[in-house]
């Protein structure tokens, strides 16, 4: 922190026509003339200038010299402490001292300027509706379900909340689990050869070896179709393939493949997967049929589906 200036006269904030004696600490009483001391041209606290005292007329001989000298350095000690003393008030404050470089007040219109105002949070989104606008579809979250906060490649997943201890390779399973995503690398439109397609894939996926290669139900043993067909999606014609999984350990479960058009942009086929355990405290399947039925375009809360649904001609 910078140092006080020294006790000294310097010109009186309040009145710059006459000097104030400072003593070091606060301002005195104590005032004078401006003729009483060569020291009459000392700049004002709030300037920092360097201004050149008058010097007595040169009469000859060293002792004028040595006067004159003296002022000169008197001035450039005064132009250096200006540097150090406080504006005053009109009143003329004894109290007032020096403040520290630190405490200097900034632009004011840096200071005076309101804080940026907190970005508004956006409205929370409907916990029960799982919204893909990639595909502009949302998907209803079955009860005791709910929407995953961290998503694999282009995939929206609806999970069950409670793991447990896999029977097979150590790691934790879920007894059901949805995903939405976009198919890609195909060019195939019949939504039935991409369910057909797909639901070897999403078997080995849910039961089967997992993407670190560890096999959580000590892989697949059998299995066989209960279902497939043509059903609504959202409006659009898809195609379902249901699979029953064994495993060899723990009690397998269902897997379905659906397959169907987006209803958005260059209409990209859609598949969504679905994994429900058939332990006990497993999901009913029920679940499934009724993410089917709830499927709707985004931004659309009327155009639903589902097995037996009508379908507009040519979709």
């Amino acid at each position: 922190m910078s140092m006080p200036p020294p006790p000294g006269w310097y010109p009186d904030p309040s009145h710059p026509a006459v000097e104030r004696w400072w003593d070091g600490s606060a301002w005195t009483e104590h005032r004078r003339g401006p003729e009483a001391t060569v020291h009459l041209a000392q700049p004002r606290p709030e300037s920092a200038a360097t201004v050149v005292a008058p010097l007595p007329a040169r009469t000859g001989g060293g002792r004028a010299r040595a006067i004159a000298l003296c002022s000169a350095g008197t001035v450039l000690v005064a132009s250096i402490v200006t540097g150090f003393l406080v504006l005053q008030d009109d009143d003329g404050d004894p109290a007032a001292g020096p403040v520290p470089a630190s405490a200097t007040p900034e632009d004011p219109a840096a200071s005076t300027e309101p804080p940026e105002a907190a970005a508004s949070p956006s409205p929370t989104e409907d916990p029960d509706t799982l919204v893909d606008q990639l595909n502009g579809i949302t998907l209803p979250v079955p009860k005791g379900w709910e929407k995953a906060e961290d998503t694999v490649g282009n995939e929206l997943t609806l999970q069950t909340p409670d793991t447990y201890d896999c029977p097979g390779d150590p790691g934790l399973c879920r007894q059901g689990r949805i995903t939405s995503s976009t198919v890609t690398g195909s060019d195939e439109r019949s939504p039935r050869k991409l369910a057909e397609a797909d639901i070897d894939d999403a078997a080995d996926a849910a039961y089967d070896e997992d993407s670190i290669n560890r096999k959580p139900f000590g892989g697949i043993t059998r299995h066989r179709q209960v279902g497939a067909g043509t059903v609504a999606v959202g409006g659009r014609s898809g195609y379902f393939v249901r699979w029953r999984v064994h495993t060899e350990k723990g009690a397998g479960g269902y897997v379905q493949s659906l397959a169907f058009p987006s209803s958005t942009g260059s209409e990209a086929m859609v598949m969504v997967r679905f994994t429900v355990d058939a332990g006990r405290g497993a999901p009913p399947l029920s679940d499934i049929d009724a993410v089917v039925d709830g499927i709707r375009p985004v931004g659309d809360g009327e155009t639903g589906g589902g097995v037996g649904a009508s379908v507009a001609p040519g979709q």
